[in-house]
């Protein structure tokens, strides 16, 4: 098997009956044979409206809707088409830029979602088709045969086009060819009946990679398409998961839930937690809850296809703070040049990605500028340490200038996270006349809790450098965020005084 689609091929045939989604939010569920048989319609349905090998077909759909979603990406495969996954969130002006740019050919859509395509259909000649897929409009275009298909597809040719939900600046199509889809490589394993849970949105680089692995290891995977945490215990003590994956902005919401200390999780073990940094005070509250647990917090970029890092169990006390150690891949810390450094430097995280380089999609000028050779110019700042454990300190335009003295920002947010009164805090520059930039810090609170700004700036002071300390504190009821659960720095403003 090659092809990750052929994996669903061969469950479905050897594990016909087994479940293989649950969609946690609409109580539905799909065995692989349901799963093999729909997408083989759809895939031909396709074909009959004229999608053709290289192709582009769009995914608009809501996570409501993840059952269809994970049909339609393997008959977009299936067909021999490139897949779109396309961030539902986005405004008509944006949708409409990000469609005019991958010009696909078909887009799949929530009913719910179609009247935001209004200006993209308007703009966008190469959209012939769009097929409403919670509607009859999908049995409409579906195929009656849904016997196998032989995808006219090989390994170097275009699998997906994923756009980045960066924190700055328009989103780039990242070229993912389908010999670099795979994380987790094919294979023929016994169905297990274990479960692993997670809420990605499916449009993400880590949604992405739960329609195939957990199917990969033998398991099922249970969906939930918005993320509430009771609802999160809950699933967790029914559904008995063996592994899960969630977001920080998820993971501070889970420990400061009046169910964490009590809920049954030991079903658990492992707790990937992944898309941003997490907090390391709140990494060890994870660890210490599920101590037979693996408790992870994962770095990678949807650029760096396979390479990715992780914690083994038992190291994180030795390595607080840390994402763990490469796996699969090297990790170079580097200085503007390029140039090697030493351990404990900081500089910008390089990723060796070999034969798993993903180019930008027409835009030969951000590639040339992200990939040296084959190493991934992150735009991340860590350090290494002695032991080959990574930090992450920030991104190079994360780091606050303040009268000379470098400050890495997540340095200052780690001290706040610690306050019993925060329960999320991101810090950033905010322009001085004299020193060129001060630190300011937005804070959420704890429900119920109080401090003020002269309170958190003097718990800081006891902890940090004096040039550290955030002169300027102010808070709001939540940060904002993307979709894969980074912080938006660019939309904190500080109140006008």
């Amino acid at each position: 098997m090659a092809l990750q689609v052929e994996q669903l091929s061969w469950t479905a045939e050897h594990h016909p009956d087994e479940i293989a989604y649950v969609d946690l939010a609409g109580h539905d569920d799909l065995t692989f044979a349901q799963w093999e048989a729909g997408s083989n319609r759809l895939a031909r349905g396709l074909v009959t409206l004229g999608v053709r090998p290289g192709d582009r077909v769009a995914i608009h759909l809501e996570s409501t809707h993840v059952l269809r979603w994970i049909q339609s990406y393997v008959a977009i495969h299936r067909a021999g088409g490139v897949a779109v996954p396309v961030n539902t969130r986005l405004s008509p002006p944006q949708l409409a830029t990000i469609l005019g740019h991958a010009e696909p050919a078909v887009i799949i859509a929530s009913s719910t979602l179609t009247p935001l395509l209004g200006p993209a259909r308007a703009q966008i000649q190469s959209i012939r088709h769009v097929i409403e897929a919670d509607t009859d409009q999908w049995f409409a275009v579906a195929d009656d045969d849904d016997g196998p298909i032989v995808p006219p597809v090989g390994d170097d040719d275009l699998a997906d086009i994923m756009y980045t939900s960066g924190t700055t600046g328009l989103p780039k199509g990242i070229s993912v060819r389908h010999r670099n889809t795979h994380i987790i490589p094919n294979g023929t394993p016994a169905f297990t009946g274990d479960s692993w849970l997670t809420g990605s949105p499916l449009f993400t680089f880590a949604g992405l990679s739960f329609v195939f692995n957990p199917m990969k290891l033998g398991m099922r995977c249970c969906y939930f398409s918005r993320f509430d945490a009771d609802e999160w215990f809950d699933a967790a003590e029914t559904r008995r998961p063996t592994m899960a994956f969630i977001v920080p902005s998820m993971a501070q919401l889970l420990v400061t839930h009046d169910r964490f200390e009590h809920a049954d999780l030991t079903s658990l073990s492992m707790l990937s937690v992944g898309s941003a940094p997490l907090p390391p005070s709140l990494h060890m509250k994870l660890a210490e809850r599920l101590p037979t647990a693996s408790v992870s917090n994962n770095y990678s970029m949807t650029e760096a296809g396979t390479a990715f890092t992780y914690m083994p169990p038992g190291e994180l006390e030795r390595h607080p703070g840390s994402v763990g150690i490469p796996m699969g891949t090297e990790i170079r810390i580097a200085d503007d040049d390029g140039n090697p450094l030493g351990p404990d430097e900081i500089g910008e995280i390089l990723i060796h990605v070999g034969s798993q380089h993903r180019e930008y999609y027409r835009n030969p000028e951000a590639t040339a500028a992200t990939w040296s050779g084959e190493w991934l110019r992150s735009g991340d700042l860590g350090a290494v340490d002695a032991d080959g454990y990574l930090r992450i300190v920030g991104r190079k335009k994360d780091v606050i200038i303040r009268g000379g003295h470098n400050i890495h920002a997540v340095d200052v947010e780690s001290v706040l996270y610690r306050h019993p009164a925060v329960l999320e805090a991101a810090v950033v520059g905010v322009p001085h006349e004299v020193l060129g930039e001060d630190v300011g810090a937005a804070v959420v609170l704890r429900a119920g809790a109080a401090a003020t700004a002269e309170d958190l700036s003097a718990f800081c002071r006891d902890q940090l450098a004096d040039y550290s300390v955030p002169r300027l504190v102010w808070f709001v009821d939540e940060l904002p965020r993307n979709p894969t659960g980074k912080v938006v720095k660019a939309e904190l403003f500080p109140p006008i005084t």
